[in-house]
């Protein structure tokens, strides 16, 4: 399954802003940011920003057009098939876990790769 390709514009909250001109220091920029859910989920688009081991949580933005909004949301519980990997998203996620979501331009890069550099592919190709 492949994965979103929505992308939203991050600026930073004005609060960072006024902080940064008091203390004379460069502006900080806006960032862009890239759903993780898989393609044609329902709801809001979502991308984790930084976990907190401590509570077992990330700091996940959410979007729906332009508006962003932060939470802090518990990881999901899942399992992979294999039992070794834990679903990377968030609990109550829409769409499929995260070892079922594939991003098509890494693949594309990987293949290019692949047939430029075999010697470093793995066996079997891609």
């Amino acid at each position: 399954m492949d994965q979103c390709t929505a992308v939203t514009l991050l600026p930073p909250p004005e609060f960072v802003l006024r902080l940064a001109a008091a203390d004379g220091g460069s502006r900080p920029e806006a960032g862009h940011l890239l759903c993780e859910l898989a393609a044609g989920h329902d709801g809001d688009h979502a991308v984790a920003l930084w976990d907190d081991d401590a509570n077992r949580t990330a700091v996940w933005a959410r979007w729906r057009g332009e508006r962003a909004i932060l939470a802090e949301l518990g990881w999901c519980g899942a399992v992979g098939p294999g039992g070794e990997d834990a679903c990377g998203l968030f609990a109550g996620h829409p769409s499929a876990h995260d070892w079922s979501i594939v991003d098509p331009t890494l693949v594309a890069v990987d293949a290019l790769l692949a047939q430029e550099h075999p010697h470093l592919a793995p066996r079997g190709g891609v």
